[in-house]
């Protein structure tokens, strides 16, 4: 396929960070429905907790990639 843009990455990172935390927290917050064996608010919990891990990674690897890029001595 070649070689993915530079930052779209760690953009896909942040997005897909950003969308975990909203389901997580509609499981959590406003979902009242039962399922047997399953704890939906402990579910979004668990999405939510993820989401941040993913987005603090995003953060970082965006952070990272653009301290390294320097611009030319004219």
């Amino acid at each position: 396929m070649g070689r993915a843009r530079r930052g779209y990455a760690s953009a896909m990172t942040i997005g897909g960070a950003l969308f975990l935390i909203a389901v997580g927290a509609i499981l959590r917050y406003a979902v009242s429905d039962t399922v047997d064996a399953i704890d939906l608010g402990m579910v979004g919990v668990i999405l939510m907790v993820v989401g941040v891990i993913g987005l603090v990674l995003g953060l970082f690897l965006q952070a990272n990639r653009r301290r390294g890029r320097s611009d030319p001595v004219l």
